[in-house]
């Protein structure tokens, strides 16, 4: 069994998979610091600030981390197989951020608010859990070389568990678990869509060069686990937003203290911000679906709504009318956005007597859990009560 588990762990097995797929480092590219341990690559870069460590020791103080080693650097490589490329460098957008801020709102404005809010909170356990075990086990990324990396955001990141590879599985099978009894379709459909999607997401981690076999499957399999363990609680879930008035509080109070006690990394990396974000766009949302619910702004609870016998027909019309509710929540959520965001910076930069230009200052545990929080906690509150109340005002069902 180690034996098994050291091979899964081999950077070499995701090489020889790039390999195969066409994607092939230049042969100029001699060894690079970019598959070093991540400390160790930090502590190597001349120039780069370190923050004092506390109490004398070599971890740094709570709250702060040693900056990571710059990201700048983008490895040559050879594609030789664009067909490959093009799929598993889209299948990897697929876990990244920019689908998450378009396919969750897309689905409770046009789909189904139920399904939504179940997802978001589902996609919540899991990111967390995934980004605080990466930075607990600290297991390196792929070494390069041998293997190529195409994406540099998350080089300073760890890499057990594969959290795209945890979001995608999550995703996917929830919908298709809360789907079965709502809507009538073929479950062998369903099935086979939900496994290709989270298929193609866990092998472009592969291709991409930022995980090995064993953090995508650990990925998988902490995600199976975490979904057996919940569903039994599913229903309970689904009827937060009747809790008591002081319901908005607990969601509130408790995110942030998680994402603020967020396990200490010897340098920086962007899991913290990333892990507030993430929790703080869930807190949102539940408070937004309270708020509906305590002030009956909708007129039925979601979750009461019969089964739809039909998936309606995609017409001319319904696409228009999609795409306009898409347009115009996502144009409210990116300006509430970045209002909130300016404005809790301002506040907090005059609070910590930091000047404003430092944008270093936003790695601050005080100042970036705090303006993270608030900013996407807005985000998902408007995302859930006020875009759906413009869009009654626009006319648009």
């Amino acid at each position: 069994m180690a034996e098994l588990l050291r091979s899964l762990q081999d950077s070499e097995l995701v090489a020889r998979f790039q390999r195969r797929c066409g994607l092939f480092p230049a042969p100029d590219e001699g060894p690079r610091e970019n598959g070093a341990d991540p400390a160790e690559r930090a502590a190597r870069v001349p120039g780069v600030e370190h923050f004092p460590a506390a109490n004398g020791g070599g971890a740094p103080a709570k709250g702060l981390r040693r900056a990571a080693a710059p990201q700048a650097f983008v490895q040559k490589y050879i594609v030789k197989n664009y067909f490959y490329y093009y799929l598993f460098r889209f299948s990897a957008a697929l876990g990244q951020e920019v689908f998450y801020i378009t396919f969750l709102p897309f689905t409770h404005w046009n789909i189904d608010p139920y399904l939504s809010r179940r997802l978001i909170i589902i996609w919540v356990l899991v990111m967390y859990i995934g980004q605080v075990a990466k930075d607990i086990l600290k297991w390196p990324r792929p070494s390069s070389p041998p293997v190529v990396k195409l994406e540099k955001r998350v080089i300073a990141e760890y890499g057990m568990p594969s959290t795209h590879a945890m979001a995608s599985t999550a995703i996917a099978f929830t919908l298709l678990i809360s789907t079965m009894d709502r809507y009538q379709y073929p479950f062998v459909l369903g099935l086979v869509m939900a496994v290709v999607f989270s298929t193609l997401v866990c092998l472009s981690r592969l291709y991409t060069g930022m995980h090995t076999v064993l953090d995508v499957l650990g990925g998988v399999l902490i995600t199976a686990l975490l979904i057996a363990l919940t569903y039994p609680a599913w229903t309970l879930i689904d009827c937060l937003d009747s809790a008591s008035p002081l319901f908005p509080v607990c969601v509130i109070v408790v995110p942030f203290f998680l994402c603020y006690n967020y396990p200490v990394s010897d340098y920086y990396s962007p899991t913290r911000a990333d892990t507030t974000t993430i929790m703080a766009a869930g807190a949102g949302v539940t408070i937004g679906c309270w708020i509906n619910h305590f002030f009956h702004l909708v007129s039925k609870p979601a979750e009461s709504l019969p089964v739809i016998q039909n998936i309606p027909p995609l017409t001319t019309d319904l696409l228009v009318l999609v795409l306009t509710k898409f347009a115009v929540g996502i144009v409210l959520i990116l300006l509430v956005r970045q209002l909130v965001q300016n404005l809790s910076l301002q506040v907090l930069y005059s609070w910590f007597k930091v000047v404003t230009r430092n944008k270093e200052a936003r790695r601050r545990l005080e100042i970036e859990v705090p303006y993270k929080f608030v900013t996407y906690t807005s985000v998902g509150i408007c995302a859930t009560t006020f875009v759906p109340m413009l869009h009654r005002f626009l006319g648009l069902p």
